[in-house]
């Protein structure tokens, strides 16, 4: 193929990749690869006084509802690094709903 010929061709397959080269990347930027990990709580071992402590991570900062089999429920701040804390608790089985979402705690 001549030079001349050669310029025809690959002109416009040049700037098409040039065109497509933004909207590819753009895709990746919001591919759901990106999204936030998913919340987990957990309580520890039955301690020396028969309670347990309950944390977490992973949720957005604000409040989150918890909700225990043992009777024990209420409000608790999730802080801005996304975890929680609370202490001396009823042992049992707990979940965290924030939102639409429910977190069960394992442990």
């Amino acid at each position: 193929m001549n030079r001349r010929t050669r310029l025809l061709v690959l002109s416009p397959l040049a700037a098409i990749t040039l065109v497509a080269a933004p909207t590819a990347l753009a895709a990746v930027a919001q591919s759901p690869s990106a999204a936030v990990p998913a919340a987990t709580c957990s309580t520890s071992g039955v301690l020396d006084n028969g309670k347990v402590h309950l944390s977490g991570g992973g949720f957005t900062p604000g409040p989150a509802y918890v909700y225990g089999s043992a009777g024990f429920g209420g409000t608790v701040d999730i802080a801005e690094n996304g975890g929680f804390q609370v202490m001396n608790v009823p042992p049992g089985q707990y979940s965290i709903r924030q939102g639409g979402e429910l977190t069960q705690c394992s442990g």
